[in-house]
């Protein structure tokens, strides 16, 4: 169900990379997100590994929406980022800093601690590097693209934003597999097509549109008519079409779900069930996405209690 060396590398509460994780959980409990990270559900021994790999993109996120620092900037800061994750890798302690020696000195700033964390997690589960500089590559292009011509344009930022998250926490729990690897693809697509939707409003007021222009032009929707504040009909219609193309993804994305075990099955069970009950708000809102965020809250636990024992009957 997860590889033998999760638990031979899990992090000793004394050890001297404790602070390193510790930071890391910290960070990612600190977001609000949809969908479970490095949660209770997960197996024990990958939770650190998953919270480090959640901190390093959430850093590298934050410097890609890095305020009205010119674009240049937040690409020279990722760039920066990413060197410093390859050096630590590579050289281990000796790139940058003595974890032991810094964490007695308690002079260790946070981004030492996660690219600590992280760099250790790549080195002792074996963990493809290219994941994580796919998803410094998207990020670097936030800073770059706020509009996308295709649905292949669309597709080829999830590729890099997305599903490296899904590869990389299946390689954490010991799969190395291509058919997991494709379905755990489509899940994480649908995941941040379904984040999307969900943000079409926040992300126009700020001057983001991820519907791809040939879906506007096959909707007869005009992006003109989004400066009134309101979504038409036409727009009504292509984010309907949108979210029928992420649904479908989330139908190839079930596998992974019944493709692993234990409490990681659990986890991915919850995270796709959450996913499709986002979408779903979204579909009944999609005409006030611009006053109305639709998000989960406690009245959808019982709900997705619901579902989940259902798992196995029904497709929900």
């Amino acid at each position: 169900m997860y590889n033998a060396r999760v638990v031979a590398h899990s992090i000793s509460p004394q050890g001297p990379l404790s602070r390193a994780y510790a930071e890391c959980e910290t960070l990612a409990r600190s977001h609000y997100e949809n969908f479970p990270v490095a949660s209770w559900l997960l197996p024990r021994p990958m939770r650190p590994h998953v919270a480090a790999l959640y901190a390093f993109a959430r850093v590298a996120d934050d410097i890609a929406d890095e305020g009205a620092a010119p674009a240049y900037e937040r690409q020279r800061d990722l760039s920066a980022w990413q060197r410093r994750l390859h050096l630590a890798v590579g050289a281990g302690p000796a790139a940058g800093f003595d974890v032991e020696t810094a964490d007695k000195m308690d002079k260790i700033a946070s981004g030492d601690l996660i690219l600590a964390a992280t760099a250790h997690s790549i080195r002792t589960l074996d963990l493809p590097l290219q994941l994580f500089d796919d998803l410094v590559s998207a990020f670097g292009q936030d800073t770059m693209t706020n509009r996308y011509a295709s649905w292949a344009d669309v597709l080829d930022y999830c590729r890099r934003s997305a599903n490296p998250v899904g590869r990389l926490v299946l390689r954490i729990a010991g799969h190395r597999d291509g058919t997991l690897d494709g379905s755990s693809d489509a899940l994480c697509t649908a995941l941040q097509l379904t984040n999307f939707w969900q943000d079409f409003g926040r992300d126009w007021q700020a001057g983001r549109l991820y519907v791809p222009r040939e879906a506007q032009v096959s909707a007869g929707a005009d992006e003109h008519e989004l400066a009134n504040g309101g979504i038409s009909a036409a727009w009504g219609l292509a984010l309907e079409r949108c979210l029928a193309v992420t649904r479908e993804l989330f139908r190839e994305g079930r596998a992974v779900c019944d493709g692993v075990g234990g409490r990681l099955r659990a986890e991915l069970r919850f995270t796709w069930l959450g996913g499709m009950r986002v979408l779903e708000r979204v579909e009944r809102h999609r005409f006030s996405l611009f006053t109305h965020r639709p998000t989960l809250g406690a009245a959808d636990v019982p709900v997705l209690l619901w579902r989940a024992a259902r798992w196995n009957g029904a497709r929900s």
